[in-house]
């Protein structure tokens, strides 16, 4: 470690002096040779590189992502060209070369920050050999071995033994208490960082050998932390688990806000946004209008989850536009007109079709429209039943027998014959 820290002995002078800045100003609140002073300096150093990579990591996620959407083009290549491993890599360089993609783009902020790391390695290296680094000088140097993280010297290691942390006004237990604590919480959030990465902001339609790489990364990231962090200054934790805290909150936000296509952190976040525009009937942010305007201009390749979002909005009556605003529909429109509460721009309704009636509400209405006025007399047939007088004789029975079965009605309908009474026939003339 003392060997790759001394290569970067370069930078360990503008190192030394963003220390030394950030310890004048710590130091007259809690005192020139307290640990706070010292440990908020390291603190600030890695939120002043931090928010210097902030466009690095802008740029890991949108390769990340890209390398996620190539990921079954790669697959195919693979799959083509597996016996050949020349031509399958020539084809995978042509197809970063197409899409504009760069493998290496997801490490740009490890890398980054790599050269801050091991110059602030170097600088607590010589602070616990007591040699003067950079811009720190002897005064500064006292300073900082007087300094102790809850109990801990700034410079102490796991591995040191009890006569060097003697040396440095401490204990061997408080020393590795403190610095396994640290190396626990350093691994820790490492581990749960890479987590939420892999089963919230990873598209679940697709399944590559990526995904279980970087499964595997999960676990073994954690790990190298702790068997190098036993090596490691109580400075150099501080700063490592200051990071690796960044690192899972800034995820956190993007996790949140920017998240994958077809992931659940997606689901969750159209979800709240489903819920946010129905409530405004509008979008109020400009990445609001910029994620519904991604959505619409997808089309039929829209996700399960984009899907299920358009037709949330359009359930309730809103209509989402190319330019990412969204606008009352056609449908709601109708529903208000035929209320007869407001009139909105929507579009003209839909004209109504006659529901279809059932025979009953036929011959009621047909009845109800039909029917003349009670106090108009009817017009009396002498064929109505009515007419026939109480004391008529029923017609004589047909010559033959008496009535067959079915021979009734049937015959006297068949012989012309009607109901009711008989007009008497006029003699023949003779």
């Amino acid at each position: 470690m003392d060997t790759i820290a001394s290569l970067f002995s370069f930078i360990t002078t503008p190192v030394s002096w963003v220390i030394v800045q950030f310890h004048s100003v710590y130091g007259k609140i809690f005192g020139p040779d307290t640990g706070w002073a010292w440990g908020l300096s390291i603190v600030s150093l890695v939120i002043l590189i931090r928010i210097c990579l902030i466009p690095l990591f802008v740029k890991q996620i949108k390769s990340t992502r890209a390398m996620q959407t190539l990921q079954p083009e790669m697959k195919k290549i693979q799959e083509r060209y597996k016996n050949d491993k020349q031509r399958q890599s020539e084809e995978m360089m042509k197809l970063y070369k197409e899409t504009g993609t760069n493998p290496l783009s997801s490490c740009l902020p490890i890398l980054a920050q790599s050269p801050f790391f091991f110059a602030l390695y170097h600088v607590l290296n010589g602070i616990a050999t007591g040699k003067t680094i950079g811009v720190i000088d002897d005064q500064l140097l006292a300073s900082a071995r007087k300094a102790h993280i809850f109990g801990a010297p700034l410079a102490a290691k796991f591995t040191d033994s009890a006569d060097k942390v003697a040396q440095l006004g401490a204990t061997l237990t408080d020393v590795r208490v403190v610095t396994a604590i640290m190396i626990v919480l350093m691994s820790g959030s490492q581990f749960y960082t890479q987590r939420q990465l892999m089963t919230k902001n990873v598209d679940t339609t697709v399944k590559t050998p990526f995904m279980q790489q970087q499964k595997m990364l999960m676990y073994v990231f954690p790990v190298m932390f702790a068997f190098f962090g036993i090596n490691f200054p109580v400075g150099v934790l501080v700063y490592w688990l200051t990071t690796n805290v960044w690192t899972m909150g800034q995820q956190m936000y993007v996790i949140r806000n920017n998240p994958t296509p077809g992931s659940k952190a997606q689901a969750a976040y159209l979800e709240r946004l489903q819920k946010h525009v129905t409530h405004h009937e509008k979008t109020r942010s400009r990445g609001e209008k910029a994620i519904v305007k991604a959505i619409v201009s997808k089309g039929r390749d829209r996700n399960e989850f984009e899907r299920k979002f358009i037709n949330s909005l359009t359930k309730v009556g809103l209509v989402a536009q190319a330019d990412g605003t969204v606008v009352k529909g056609q449908a709601e429109a109708a529903v208000e007109a035929e209320d007869g509460t407001t009139t909105t721009t929507g579009g003209a309704p839909k004209r109504q079709q006659p529901k279809r009636q059932s025979k009953s509400q036929r011959q009621s209405g047909t009845a109800a429209g039909g029917a003349k006025a009670a106090d108009e007399p009817e017009p009396k047939t002498s064929l109505t039943k009515s007419d026939e007088p109480q004391d008529a004789k029923p017609a004589p029975k047909p010559a033959g027998g008496g009535n067959k079965p079915g021979t009734g009605t049937r015959s006297k309908a068949q012989s012309g014959q009607r109901k009711g009474p008989q007009r008497p026939k006029s003699p023949s003339k003779k």
